[in-house]
């Protein structure tokens, strides 16, 4: 230890005490009222589960607003394929034709949307180079590669007819004839799992409130697809055509409306908040409302033109907000800490309570 002239003309330190908490706990042996001093004195209080300076605990996605339209166009293009294969199984030639080219111009912006996302084409080609099952990304690009081949095929039939078959086919008319109505049955057997894969995607982050809704969010997605698609269809279309199409968006605001509050009620409370506060909380609450309302016009007044306009749109409108509102809800979640930490602690009680303390997550007492 070294000492300076200036020690002398130092001001005294008040001597340092040791800081013991006020009411230390009876039950730590050797601590002031447990214990006779004889075994084993804890120093260190008891941990508290917490971050870094109020730090998030999560590292939030760096996705943007165009992963977002991707999951609302998503859907759009997976509810439009089957309603387009109802269409084609039922004689309905007009809901048949618009549900095909609603649902290509809806993948092909979402294919832009994503490239948008990844930043360079190539790398949305790098991912066909393999098919892993276990990744949703992975399964997401060959199901859009297969639905946006199925429903390209389909499409351009509809196109060809539209222009009088005035397109440059040739011979290939009769091929494109002969495989659309099978192209037909594999665009709408894609079209599910397009619709509800982006949900797997979501939920397979560590995002505390996507992952915590990982049970029930694929329902609420593909429900929320129902009703886009049905809503798309009842504004392109004439209401004459358009009854499986009311049909499909009301049994779609049914099935968002029970899907989310069922989701709700099985996440951890401090899970929801983001859900139900800020930005996201006001898309969600104006999602069911604009559910409810074009879910009632496509049941009381579908049969006329006006009101089945509105009612698509709203329909629309909804399926939108739900999908961004639960975006952004999951991107809120990682921004406080709580939302990681609080979930963690009850857990773990709920361990300890069942007697689960001996295995890499628990440690027995």
């Amino acid at each position: 230890m070294t000492h300076s002239e200036f020690d002398e003309v130092r001001p005294p330190e008040p001597p340092r005490r040791r800081k013991w908490r006020k009411n230390p706990p009876k039950n730590r042996p050797g601590l002031a009222g447990g214990g006779d001093g004889s075994r084993e004195v804890f120093m260190v209080p008891d941990a508290e589960f917490g971050s870094y300076y109020g730090k998030p605990v999560v590292k939030p996605p760096p996705w943007e607003w165009p992963v977002a339209a991707y999951l609302v166009l998503g859907g759009v293009a997976g509810g439009s394929g089957v309603l387009a294969l109802g269409g084609q199984l039922t004689g309905r030639s007009a809901l048949r034709r618009n549900a095909r080219l609603g649902a290509l111009t809806a993948v092909g912006l979402g294919a832009v949307a994503l490239i948008a996302d990844l930043g360079r084409p190539e790398r949305f080609i790098n991912m066909m180079r393999t098919a892993k099952v276990t990744s949703p990304m992975s399964m997401g690009s060959w199901i859009l590669s297969g639905y946006g081949t199925g429903i390209g095929i389909a499409a351009a039939a509809e196109v060809d007819r539209l222009t009088g078959e005035r397109l440059p086919l040739g011979p290939l008319r009769r091929v494109l004839r002969a495989v659309e109505g099978p192209a037909g049955f594999g665009a709408a057997a894609f079209g599910p799992p397009l619709a509800v894969y982006t949900a797997v995607l979501l939920s397979d982050t560590a995002v505390p409130t996507w992952n915590e809704a990982h049970r029930d969010l694929p329902f609420v997605f593909v429900s929320s697809a129902s009703l886009a698609s049905g809503g798309l269809a009842m504004v392109t279309t004439p209401t004459a055509e358009t009854g499986p199409a009311r049909a499909f968006a009301v049994a779609g605001v049914l099935g968002d409306i029970a899907a989310m509050k069922y989701m709700e009620s099985r996440m951890d409370p401090v899970l929801v908040e983001p859900l139900h506060h800020g930005k996201p909380g006001a898309m969600l609450r104006w999602s069911e409302r604009l559910a409810v309302a074009g879910g009632l016009g496509a049941l009381l007044g579908g049969g006329r033109r006006p009101v089945a306009v509105a009612s698509g749109l709203a329909l629309l409108g909804a399926s939108a907000l739900t999908r961004f509102g639960v975006f952004e809800a999951g991107l809120e979640s990682t921004h406080d800490p709580k939302y990681v930490i609080e979930p963690q602690k009850r857990r773990l009680a709920r361990r300890r309570a069942a007697g689960q303390t001996g295995d890499s997550i628990t440690t027995a007492e």
